[in-house]
């Protein structure tokens, strides 16, 4: 068994994250048929409809997650990212697709996918690796930490990352579970039918797991020749090769992660990261922060997120924020806005 993959894409400090257009393929005809107004959605993400699909322009990654939380509020469809995944074609991923359904087994499609994530998105990663229950894990997840709103981009990853398997095993093949980091939404039934596979929500990273025996699988597109084109035209149009994410980014993602299962210390997120708590303590000095105040961002930023979703009750939010107690959510919630949380959910109160 080979060891675990996992890549990560980061783009550097001075241009934001972006992901390849190809991710955004037939999005205009999927807002048509649930009735939304495309220039009213395009317009408040901040991109163009003519851009969407396209296999070589670039969206920024903030803008293109807007997009489908966007369209999801619009069209009154809570699960818009999820059916959107669930009927995408990995061939529409362009040329990161074309590199895994080319490749002659389900389990090097799914290495080329981890590979060569970072050409297709950054800062982001995905991982392959074996867990102690004997399964496979294929995880996914956004490392930037200013995109806060990302549900809809984790379902419908998921749901085009199914698509590869079932490419391979067909239709009617489903994973041993499906596990998403956000909260569980409204009409979260939806979701068991879309995978076939008990779900799971409020986890530290969405993921799939199988059973490890398929990989062997053979991939019915096979195309060793195709493969190498698709590999090496993504090089070519990515000039953000070996880069690294920030460590505060980083520190931010662990934090997130953690928050569930109650305030994390300095030194689990230092273990976490392998890297000494005064690298983490020297770095955030030199902008100006102290840890237990990068905690209070990252739980305010979450915070006001959860908020707007109504469905969430208060006791729920504490919990995943990492608050042993409701009356010390309120209390922090207060000391952000001057508001209590029923009154900053009730006047839509953004961070």
């Amino acid at each position: 068994m080979r060891k675990e993959i996992k890549a990560i894409g980061i783009s550097p400090s001075r241009a934001p994250p972006a992901i390849i257009a190809s991710a955004a393929t037939g999005i205009v005809e999927f807002i048509e048929r649930y009735g939304g107004d495309i220039d009213s959605i395009f317009g408040n993400a901040g991109i163009t409809p003519d851009m969407a699909g396209s296999p070589t322009l670039k969206l920024e990654l903030k803008s293109y997650c807007q997009l489908f939380e966007v369209a999801s509020i619009v069209t009154k469809c809570g699960n818009f990212g999820l059916w959107f995944g669930n009927q995408f074609q990995p061939r529409d991923l362009g040329l990161w697709g074309y590199s895994a359904i080319s490749a002659p087994t389900l389990g090097a499609a799914l290495r080329n996918l981890v590979e060569f994530f970072r050409y297709h998105q950054e800062a982001s990663w995905m991982s392959l690796k074996r867990v102690e229950n004997g399964l496979m894990r294929l995880e996914y997840q956004i490392a930037a930490p200013d995109i806060i709103d990302r549900r809809q981009d984790a379902e419908l990853s998921l749901g085009m990352f199914l698509n590869v398997f079932r490419d391979c095993l067909g239709q009617q093949w489903v994973p041993e579970e499906v596990h998403f980091e956000h909260p569980r939404p409204l009409e979260s039934d939806e979701h068991q039918k879309a995978f076939g596979a008990p779900v799971y929500f409020s986890l530290p990273h969405n993921a799939l797991l199988f059973r490890p025996e398929i990989m062997s699988e053979q991939m019915p597109y096979s195309d060793a020749k195709l493969m190498g084109v698709m590999q090496m035209c993504l090089k070519r149009l990515s000039n953000e090769e070996n880069r690294c994410a920030s460590i505060i980014d980083r520190v931010k993602a662990v934090i997130r992660a953690k928050l569930p299962n109650g305030h994390p210390t300095l030194g689990d997120v230092a273990d976490t990261l392998r890297i000494g708590p005064s690298v983490i303590q020297s770095k955030l000095a030199a902008e100006g922060l102290m840890y237990k105040e990068l905690v209070e961002l990252v739980r305010r930023e979450l915070a006001m997120a959860y908020i707007k979703q109504r469905h969430l009750p208060f006791s729920e939010i504490a919990l995943l924020l990492g608050y042993s107690e409701l009356s010390a959510f309120s209390r922090a919630v207060h000391r952000w806005t001057g508001q209590s949380p029923r009154a900053c959910r009730d006047g839509e109160i953004s961070s």
